[in-house]
C-alpha cells in the first residue's frame, strides 16, 4: 500500500475514535455503550439508576427549560428547581422594575406566597426515549431523490410522533441523529407553572460579566432557584393559586463533601447544538468570514443598546436580557474563531477527509457508495463562498432577530398572503396578537430603529449589490443613503412600529393597508432577496446533506468497533469525566478550584463587572461560611473535563454516587472550538460549586428554609 495512503488511513482510524471524556451520549444507551468506561473513572451508579422507564432514575430529576434554552435539576421533593442565573435572567428582569430591581438587588421568596409567576416559562421532563431508526429506514428506497427521501422521512416521523402521544397530555418529537443515519423518539411531560423563588444580585450571579465570560479562573455564583407547580391532580396546569408544588419522581440529593482532583463527574442535560462533522471548508469559512461578521454586527448592536441603557434606568432593565444574550455570543464567536485557528482544526478535518477519500478508492463497492462524497462537499462550499450565500445568511439573521419591526413583519407574512387571497384571517390574527404581546413587551422604537439602521447599513457595505434588498436603492435615491432618516419615516407610518398600531390593525386587517405600509415593504424586500438566494442554493443544500450523511455512514463502516454519539440537538444527553486542572499555554497552569478570596481580590467598585456586595465582603472577613466552607475558605467554582455546549447551562454536575456537586455554567476560551472539535487537553466545563450556592442562599440571603427542603449528604 502507498505509504501516504497508509498514514492517512491511520489518521482516519485515530480521529474517528472518541477521546477521553468526549461525547454527548444518549442516556438510554449507557448500559450498552458507556457504563464500563464510567466505572473505570469511578462511577458507582448502575445504568438503571441513571435511566429507567420502570423506576425513578436520574433522568427524572433533569429538566428541559423553555423548550431547550437551558437545563435545570430538581433538588427537593417539593418542586424546587436549580439552574443558572443567566438562565433565569430574563425572568428576573421581567419581574423587575426601577422600584424593585431584582437584577441589581436579588430576589428571595421567604414563603411560597411570595414566589413569582413567569408566564410562558416551561419545565419539561423526559418520559422516555426510543430508537425508531429501523422504522424510518424501512420506509425509504435507494432510488429516491433527496426531495422524495426528505418528504418520506417527514411523513414517517409525523406518524411516529402522533402514535407516541395518542390521547395523552404528553408532547413528543422525533429527532434526526448522526447526519440522518439514525432517528430517536423523545416523549415529554411539560409543566407551565414555574415560579421564581430566589436569585442572587447580578454582582454575584453575573460576577465578572463580559470581562470574565468564557474565562478561567471564574468566581461567579451563577444560579437561580425556581419551583415547579402542578394542578391538584399532579399534572401540568396553567398558573393558578390552587396549584401545588410538583412532586418529581426523583430529586437529586445534595453533597456537602465537595470535590477533589480526579473525582468522577457526570453531567446530564440538554446541549443545544454542535457541528462536529463540519467539513474543513466550512471551518475555514467560519474562521475567515462568518464569525468575524457576526462579531462585528453584534458588537454594533451592543454599542447602540448600551448607550440607551446607560441613559435610562427603565431601558436598562428592559434591554438587559437582550444585551446579555448578545454579549455572550459576541464573545463566543470571537473566541471560537481564535481557537479553531490556533488548534488547526481545519487542517485536522482535511486530513480526515483525505483519508476517507483514500479509503473509499480501495474497494469497488466503497467507491460506488462514497466516491463523490468529499468532492461534493468541496464544490458546495466553493459555490457558497463565490455566491456569498453564507455571509448573506449572517446578515439576514442578525437583521431579523434584533429588530422587532422586521421580526413582526416576518411572522406576519402568512397574513399578507391570506388577505391577498381573500381568506379568513381570524384565527391567524388572534395568534399574531399573542406573538405581538410577547415581541413588543420589551420594545422601544428608538432602540429598534437605530439597531435596524445599523444592520441595513452594514448589509449594504458588506455584501455586493446583487445581494441587496431592493429597498436599498430607494434609500440611496430618496434619502441619499441615510438609513436613520429613511427609518424615521417608516416607523412613523408603519403598523409594525409598535404594539398599539399593530393591535389596532389586527382588529380590522386589510390587504389594502398592508400594500401601502412601508414597514411591510421593507420586510418584503428583505424576504425577497433571501428567498431568491435560498432557492438558488436548494440543490447545493440537498447535495451537502446527502454528502454529510454518506460521510458519517462511511466513517462508521471504517470503524465498526467505535461507538458514535450524535451531535447535540436539544435532546437529553449524558457526559462523564473528571475534576481536573489544565495548562493552556507555556508557563501557565490553572488549578481546578477557585475561592471567595478571588472575588475579594477582583473587587473594583469602579468597574460594573467587579462590584462586590457589602454583605458578601462582611461574610468573607468574618469567615462566616457556615457548614459550607473548607478550612476557613469558601469554594466558589471548579473545573471538570465534561463535554458540554450551549443548552447545558444549568445542568447538574453529579458525583459518583448520584449526588449534586454543582451546576455547569460555562466553558473555557482556549477550547472554544468545542462545538466543532473536542480537545482532550484543553476542554473544561466551569461549574458553580453547590456549596457556594448553599452559602449564598443560607448565609448571604437568609433563606435557609430553602436549604432545609433539600436532601443534604454530609
Amino acid at each position: 500500500m502507498n505509504k501516504k495512503i497508509l498514514v492517512l488511513l491511520l489518521a482516519l482510524s485515530v480521529s474517528g475514535l472518541a477521546r477521553a471524556d468526549e461525547g454527548m451520549w444518549l442516556p438510554f444507551l449507557v448500559e450498552k455503550l458507556n457504563i464500563k468506561d464510567m466505572k473505570q473513572l469511578g462511577c458507582r451508579l448502575t445504568p438503571e439508576q441513571i435511566y429507567s422507564i420502570n423506576q425513578a432514575s436520574l433522568k427524572d430529576a433533569i429538566v428541559r427549560l423553555d423548550g431547550g434554552s437551558c437545563t435545570g435539576e430538581m433538588i427537593s421533593s417539593q418542586g424546587l428547581l436549580l439552574t443558572n442565573h443567566h438562565c433565569g435572567y430574563d425572568d428576573i428582569r421581567a419581574n423587575s422594575s426601577v422600584e424593585h430591581d431584582y437584577l441589581t438587588h436579588g430576589f428571595w421568596a421567604m414563603n411560597r406566597q411570595e414566589e413569582l409567576p413567569n408566564p410562558g416559562k416551561t419545565a419539561s421532563f423526559l418520559v422516555r426515549m426510543e430508537d425508531v431508526t429501523d422504522r424510518v429506514m424501512d420506509s425509504l428506497r435507494p432510488e429516491m431523490s433527496e426531495n422524495e427521501r426528505t418528504a418520506k422521512v417527514r411523513a414517517t416521523l409525523n406518524a411516529i410522533r402522533e402514535e407516541a402521544i395518542g390521547e395523552s397530555h404528553y408532547e413528543a418529537a422525533v429527532q434526526e441523529m448522526l447526519e440522518g443515519n439514525a432517528y430517536y423518539l423523545f416523549v415529554y411531560e411539560t409543566f407551565m407553572d414555574v415560579r421564581l423563588v430566589g436569585a442572587p444580585p447580578s454582582a454575584i450571579g453575573n460576577f465578572g460579566g463580559d470581562t470574565d465570560n468564557w474565562m478561567w479562573p471564574r468566581h461567579t455564583g451563577d444560579f437561580t432557584i425556581f419551583r415547579v407547580y402542578a394542578g391538584p391532580d399532579g399534572k401540568p396546569a396553567e398558573y393558578s393559586k390552587d396549584n401545588l408544588p410538583y412532586q418529581p419522581k426523583h430529586h437529586l440529593p445534595v453533597s456537602l463533601q465537595g470535590v477533589r482532583e480526579n473525582d468522577f463527574a457526570m453531567i446530564m442535560g440538554y446541549p443545544g447544538s454542535t457541528d462536529r462533522n463540519l467539513p474543513s471548508w466550512g471551518i475555514e469559512m467560519k474562521i475567515g468570514e462568518l464569525n468575524p461578521a457576526g462579531v462585528a454586527l453584534r458588537g454594533r448592536k451592543m454599542e447602540i443598546i448600551k448607550s440607551f441603557m446607560d441613559a435610562d434606568p427603565a431601558l436598562r432593565i428592559k434591554y438587559a436580557s437582550k444585551y446579555e444574550y448578545l454579549g455572550n455570543f459576541w464573545k463566543k464567536d470571537a473566541e471560537e474563531a481564535k481557537a479553531l485557528k490556533q488548534l488547526k482544526v481545519a487542517e485536522e478535518k482535511r486530513a480526515l477527509e483525505q483519508a476517507f477519500d483514500a479509503w473509499a478508492q480501495q474497494d469497488v463497492e466503497r467507491k460506488h457508495n462514497y466516491n463523490s462524497v468529499i468532492s461534493d462537499m468541496q464544490k458546495v462550499y466553493a459555490s457558497r463562498k463565490e455566491s456569498r450565500y453564507s455571509l448573506l445568511r449572517v446578515h439576514f439573521i442578525e437583521t431579523l432577530v434584533d429588530a422587532n419591526l422586521v421580526m413582526m413583519g416576518f411572522q406576519s407574512s402568512g397574513l399578507q398572503q391570506m388577505l391577498a387571497a381573500g381568506q379568513d384571517v381570524g384565527p391567524m390574527a388572534e395568534g399574531l396578537k399573542e406573538a405581538a404581546a410577547e415581541l413588543y413587551k420589551d420594545y422601544d422604537p428608538r432602540v429598534d430603529q437605530q439597531v435596524l439602521a445599523a444592520m441595513l447599513k452594514a448589509w449594504e457595505q458588506g455584501l455586493p449589490s446583487e445581494l441587496h434588498p431592493s429597498v436599498m436603492a430607494e434609500v440611496r435615491k430618496k434619502y441619499k443613503g441615510d438609513y436613520a432618516r429613511y427609518l424615521a419615516s417608516v416607523y412613523s407610518r408603519s403598523v409594525l412600529a409598535g404594539p398599539e398600531k399593530f393591535m389596532a390593525f389586527l382588529e380590522k386587517p386589510s390587504a389594502k393597508v398592508l400594500s401601502k405600509d412601508p414597514g411591510f415593504a421593507l420586510v418584503n424586500s428583505i424576504m425577497e432577496i433571501w428567498g431568491q438566494q435560498r432557492a438558488q442554493q436548494k440543490e447545493n443544500s440537498e447535495t451537502l446533506g446527502r454528502a454529510r450523511r454518506l460521510f458519517l455512514a462511511g466513517l462508521q463502516e471504517m470503524n465498526p468497533g467505535k461507538s458514535y454519539y450524535p451531535d447535540a440537538n436539544s435532546t437529553m444527553r449524558l457526559t462523564y469525566g473528571s475534576v481536573k486542572p489544565y495548562e493552556p499555554r507555556d508557563a501557565v497552569a490553572y488549578d481546578y478550584m477557585t475561592w471567595l478570596d478571588g472575588v475579594i481580590e477582583k473587587e473594583d467598585p469602579g468597574h460594573e463587572d467587579f462590584i462586590v456586595p457589602a454583605r458578601l465582603v462582611e461574610l468573607y472577613h468574618k469567615k462566616d461560611f457556615g457548614p459550607y466552607g473548607v478550612n476557613g475558605r469558601m469554594p466558589v467554582n471548579f473545573l471538570t473535563t465534561n463535554d458540554i455546549t450551549g443548552g447545558n447551562s444549568g445542568s447538574p454536575v453529579i458525583n459518583a454516587n448520584g449526588e449534586l456537586i454543582g451546576t455547569a455554567f460555562d466553558g473555557n476560551s482556549e477550547a472554544m472550538s468545542s462545538d466543532i472539535e473536542f480537545d482532550e487537553q484543553l476542554q473544561r466545563t466551569i461549574v458553580c460549586d453547590i456549596r457556594y450556592v448553599l452559602f449564598i442562599i443560607d448565609k448571604y440571603a437568609g433563606a435557609g428554609h430553602l436549604v432545609k427542603e433539600m436532601d443534604l449528604r454530609h
